[in-house]
């Protein structure tokens, strides 16, 4: 009996649709400003630039509609040439109407909309038969699995189950089970569950299960000879999955050092090419916001220079990745005030030292918006950890579990903390330990639609908050 492959194909969908999101969000941008190249008659680039923005936003919320990211088995002219270009047409048409009404009296220049229009049309098709032709490919690749029977018990002979069922691709199903706890056997309907070892030998010998997994700790040396004696007459694989969940900070992955294979115990859990992914999208995306909220930036930069003497820009040092300093930037919301060097004074209710427009600016956040320029320099990314002022890391990180891993990644503009009311002054050690417990939640389960999540939710909810 072995796990039903559904599961796999599933979770590999999610997070092939997230790759293809990304994709989809790349060609629109890059099109528009290859028919801009091409365009011979006169521009209005910010005008532009801010349908481009509408139509990226249009295309966030319409093409998951039409199934673009979901695993389904239509027909595959309508996949890849008719659902992209119905939903295309649509995102630019709903941009259109909101760029001339939001910007009237402006009127894209025709050839240049249409040729920007045709390009996309065309790289969402082309990104979408390379798509289908790698999942055919993969698929013809996993059809043929290797069956595996764990040995193991707990939270993680579970979590090592489920891994493999949503692994994309996995060449591997787990057939059975060894239960080596003392409580209550696994539920039958997930996969045969053995106590008896003589039948559990006898199960994998039967249907011919091609590898047995030792998922037990490194104290359990007894246990995994006993296994392998019991084997030793079967051509079987026996590999040791260790358990070290009661060691690693993170999942405890297996790394590549140059030939010699090592487990993560404590390190970044990002591997390289999400972290080069996230960093894109970061890159993106702030270059994006900063050209269609740009009139913003004008209206409070002014607000700011009128409500009090001083420079319209507040900076100060925060911590990056691992550890590295940079400026933070934000609109400046005190009056300008003297500090005791190695002191930072949190912003409190009702601070005297806040000015009426910075009061209004923090409880919409727009004080946050010229962090955008950390993220276009690399120094910040827009879903992460906040950073806290170095003094306060240098308080927190002997005091709170686990405070320094928020610095494994960028520092993000929002957060899952934030989103979820853990922002503003920190008078507590619990409110700070809450904060922290939420930065490693989003570390440790880290995909691109979560960071979607958390930006749309900044949006919808974020802006206002009372803990500001």
């Amino acid at each position: 009996m072995h796990l039903p492959a559904q599961g796999n194909r599933t979770t590999s969908r999610r997070r092939f649709g997230a790759l293809m999101r990304l994709v989809d969000f790349a060609v629109i941008a890059a099109c528009a400003f290859i028919a801009l190249r091409l365009e011979a008659t006169a521009a209005q680039p910010g005008y532009d630039n801010a349908l481009v923005a509408f139509a990226l936003l249009a295309s966030v919320f319409l093409f998951p509609l039409f199934g673009l990211y979901r695993a389904v088995r239509s027909h595959i002219f309508w996949r890849c040439v008719c659902a992209p270009v119905v939903a295309l047409v649509l995102a630019f048409a709903v941009a259109l109407l909101i760029a001339t009404t939001l910007l009237d009296p402006y009127r894209p220049a025709g050839d240049w909309f249409m040729r920007w229009m045709y390009l996309s049309g065309l790289g969402l098709v082309i990104c979408r038969i390379i798509e289908r032709s790698l999942c055919l490919r993969r698929e013809e690749q996993g059809a043929h699995t290797l069956a595996v029977a764990i040995v193991g018990s707990g939270a993680y002979c579970d979590h090592l189950l489920r891994k493999v069922e949503t692994t994309p691709y996995s060449i591997y199903s787990v057939s059975t089970i060894f239960d080596t706890g003392t409580g209550t056997a696994m539920a039958p309907d997930v996969v045969p569950a053995f106590r008896d070892r003589e039948r559990f030998a006898e199960y994998v010998r039967r249907y011919r299960v091609a590898e047995v997994w030792l998922a037990l700790p490194l104290s359990e040396a007894n246990t995994m000879r006993e296994f392998i004696n019991l084997f030793r007459n079967d051509l079987v694989n026996i590999r040791f999955v260790p358990d070290v969940t009661g060691l690693a900070l993170f999942e405890g992955e297996l790394v590549n050092l140059d030939g010699t294979f090592a487990i993560n115990l404590v390190g970044s859990p990002f591997s390289s090419g999400a972290l080069v992914s996230k960093d894109i999208f970061d890159r993106v995306f702030a270059l994006l916001a900063l050209v269609a909220l740009s009139p913003i930036f004008l209206i409070v930069a002014l607000a700011v220079k009128l409500s009090s003497p001083g420079p319209v820009l507040f900076t100060q040092r925060r911590s990056g990745a691992n550890g590295k300093v940079f400026n933070i930037y934000k609109f400046r919301s005190m009056r300008v005030h003297a500090e005791t060097n190695g002191v930072v004074k949190q912003a409190t209710r009702n601070d005297p030292r806040v000015t009426r427009v910075g009061a209004f600016l923090r409880r919409t956040s727009l004080d946050e918006l010229p962090q955008f320029l950390n993220v276009l320099r690399g120094e910040m990314s827009v879903v992460g950890p906040r950073p806290h002022a170095i003094e306060h890391d240098a308080l927190y990180r002997d005091i709170v579990d686990g405070y320094i891993h928020r610095y494994r990644i960028k520092p993000g503009i929002t957060g899952w903390a934030q989103i979820n009311g853990l922002r503003g002054e920190t008078d507590r050690i619990e409110k700070m330990q809450a904060r922290v417990a939420h930065d490693l939640y989003y570390l440790s389960n880290w995909t691109f639609g979560f960071d979607m999540r958390i930006v749309f939710a900044t949006i919808v909810k974020g802006l206002f908050n009372r803990n500001a």
